[in-house]
């Protein structure tokens, strides 16, 4: 897998002490979101359900590495990582492997409270890395299940390949869209004016009104036909539809400004965390003059005082 994967030693890791043999060293690895595609309420099973498709993003990882033990008791480090701690010990309970204990060690890159994921991607990694230990194949619906019981609210990360619309506070899949991505490429930058991101912890979830609904339930149809077509202009425009409706829950400074670059640079479309201060214009990555776009879609955000980039892939051609 690109995205999440068990096995192979992370850049970082701890040089560990050798059991005799009596315990394997599992590992795993997670890559991180950058904020939503969309994100609302969306009827699941005859009734309405928060949900979520992220943008995919290379920019960062997590790694974590499980060392188990036959005695009973499980360690984390660094210590605070406090998620990572509950997913490995629901990992092992889902696994029937609660007998045992070992040591967890978590190697993160991924910038904290931005919208990418950090906590999501070392739950991930997490779970991996004690699926690998154990000589067990990872199944995707388990490590949802387990990502929401140690962090209430989860991305859906786990589910690598392949274009979902997530339920993050059930740990459940509302719909698997018809495709991947189709090719992109995003201009990402911070919103916030130092970088502090937003503490998620303080945030409740949104609410919307009957207006929204109706909204979200036309833009999942546009992006199940943007994901069938493999038509980034199309899932652009999912995209800033979804920001706009974000506005009044979690205010991005100067959207207005932002949304007008669209057209002028010719973007698809313009996409936040809904969750955090980072967001990204959204590109065709088939574009033959996409680099020409970008350098100029970073000179406008420039003029309006961004000074936080950078740039990534997503999609079918990542």
């Amino acid at each position: 897998m690109q995205m999440a994967e068990a096995g192979g030693a992370p850049q970082g890791a701890p040089l560990l002490t050798d059991t005799g043999g009596a315990a394997t060293l599992g590992f795993g690895s997670s890559r991180v979101h950058h904020g939503e595609i969309l994100q609302g309420v969306f009827e699941h099973e005859g009734r309405l359900v928060r949900g979520l498709t992220t943008m995919p993003c290379d920019l960062y990882h997590a790694y974590a590495v499980f060392e188990p033990s036959a005695i009973p008791v499980l360690t984390v480090e660094p210590p605070g990582k406090a998620k990572a701690f509950r997913a490995a010990s629901a990992t092992l309970s889902a696994l029937g492997r609660s007998h045992i204990g070992g040591r967890l060690y978590v190697v993160s890159q991924v910038p904290l409270s931005r919208g990418f994921g950090s906590s999501t991607s070392d739950v991930i990694a997490s779970v991996l890395a004690v699926h690998d230990a154990c000589g067990q194949r990872v199944d995707s619906g388990r490590t949802a299940r387990i990502a929401v019981r140690a962090e209430q609210a989860s991305d859906s990360l786990m589910y690598d390949g392949d274009a979902v619309l997530f339920a993050q506070r059930e740990g459940k899949v509302i719909e698997t869209l018809p495709g991947a991505l189709p090719p992109l490429r995003v201009l990402g930058f911070g919103t916030s004016r130092d970088g502090a991101g937003v503490e998620t912890l303080s945030m409740g979830p949104a609410v919307y009104g009957p207006g929204e609904v109706a909204e979200f339930a036309e833009l999942r149809l546009m992006l199940r036909e943007a994901v069938a077509a493999a038509d980034p202009g199309l899932l652009g425009r999912v995209a800033s539809a979804s920001a706009r409706i974000n506005q009044p829950h979690l205010p991005v400074p100067g959207f207005d400004a932002l949304e007008a670059l669209v057209p002028r640079c010719g973007a698809a479309g313009l996409q936040v965390a809904h969750s955090g201060d980072i967001a990204g214009l959204v590109f065709d990555g088939r574009d033959p003059d996409i680099d020409r776009r970008l350098d100029r879609a970073q000179r406008a955000l420039a003029d309006l005082g961004v000074t936080d980039f950078w740039r990534f892939s997503a999609g079918e051609h990542e």
